[in-house]
């Protein structure tokens, strides 16, 4: 849609907005499934129910400003999501997993933050104070989810992640202290072995 006055700055970023919520709302059930840690479920599961109530906060505000979401599709907000969901396939690791996606779920809150904070702006302007106030909300209310997320992965996550690591290097120092010493010669170096008749010059040609 073309952007010809003001008002049609604050339609076009709701529309952003909705639709980022859209997408979300739809891919988070996925990145439930594939951590690990139940704290990560709950944060996802309660930005879904907020994403919920997010999505019909825009559509009172769209009957106020009288204009429709469309079905314009947020390519900031679709990036985000990739690669998020990528972390699935590119990281085995358990921890590490809970410890990347609760980071990216930060990059999409942060992208909603800055979103709502633009829309409340542009609302405000145009003297739409309802708009601008639950608008505002939004803003205060994903600061909220980032600093819980904030927390997690700064008191659990994290923490966790890097024990894992330690584990892991502990388990291959093991291993290779169980591997059998190789014979040395008595100048230390490795035992040479002699050719088939067990002479001196091994596998050297002869002349």
């Amino acid at each position: 849609m073309p952007i010809r006055a003001p008002q049609d700055l604050l339609t076009e970023e709701l529309k952003d907005i909705y639709s980022a919520e859209k997408q979300l709302s739809r891919v988070l059930p996925k990145l439930a499934k594939a951590v690990s840690a139940e704290s990560v479920r709950e944060v996802i599961g309660r930005r879904r129910e907020e994403g919920a109530q997010i999505i019909e906060l825009l559509d009172q505000i769209f009957e106020q400003i009288e204009a429709r979401p469309g079905r314009a599709r947020n390519a900031i907000a679709e990036g985000l999501i990739e690669e998020a969901t990528s972390l699935i396939e590119e990281i085995e690791d358990e921890q590490i997993l809970d410890a990347a996606m609760i980071g990216a779920l930060q990059k999409l809150e942060h992208y909603c933050i800055a979103a709502w904070g633009t829309a409340a702006a542009f609302a405000k302007a145009l003297d739409q104070p309802e708009a601008a106030r639950t608008l505002s909300q939004l803003v205060e209310q994903g600061y909220r989810v980032d600093e819980e997320m904030t927390r997690l992965a700064e008191d659990e996550l994290n923490p966790a992640m890097l024990a894992s690591g330690e584990d892991d290097e502990d388990a291959m120092n093991d291993d290779d202290e169980a591997q059998p010493a190789r014979r040395t010669s008595p100048r230390g170096g490795p035992q040479q072995q002699g050719g088939r008749g067990g002479g001196r010059r091994g596998a050297q040609a002869t002349h």
